[in-house]
């Protein structure tokens, strides 16, 4: 017979660093800066989504069909942003090569789709997208750092 010892999770190796790593995520996801860049990121996927409706293209069906299943997964990349903030750096990263796919698509998907309103609206809305992927994993980034960026030496 063997004699087993059952442990507690505070006597594991690693639960200071996973208190610590915790703390960082809840102090990031209550921040103005996290919490708008999951509203806008939000609101850009599902624009993106919907843009050859409101846009006026949606006659190029593979144009439409690319903006539709790129917006809602770029909408599904970041919206969990607030509530799991320090394993999304990786989505993030995700998310904004999605917002280059948006710039470029209108070049490169079959058809030809590429005009003045296709380009002018997945331009704006690619960069637009790509600046809040970027703006995801640096946040996200700051944390996995102990918030040691740019935030944390300008409070010094």
């Amino acid at each position: 017979m063997t004699d087993r010892t059952h442990t507690t999770m505070e006597s594991h190796p690693d639960i200071l660093e996973m208190r610590e790593r915790h703390t960082r995520a809840e102090r990031a996801v209550t921040t103005q800066q996290g919490q708008a860049v999951e509203a806008l990121a939000l609101v850009t996927g599902l624009y993106l989504a919907a843009s050859p409706w409101i846009a006026g293209f949606n006659g190029f069906t593979t144009l439409a069909v690319n903006n539709l299943i790129t917006g809602i997964a770029y909408a599904m990349l970041l919206s969990g942003f607030g509530h799991a903030y320090e394993r999304t750096h990786a989505r993030a990263w995700a998310a904004a090569v999605l917002g280059v796919w948006t710039i470029i698509a209108p070049w490169v998907v079959a058809g030809n789709v590429d005009t003045t309103r296709t380009v002018v609206n997945n331009v704006i809305v690619g960069a637009v997208a790509l600046l809040l992927a970027l703006a995801a994993s640096m946040a996200a980034g700051n944390t996995d750092r102990g918030g040691r960026g740019r935030s944390a030496r300008m409070a010094r």
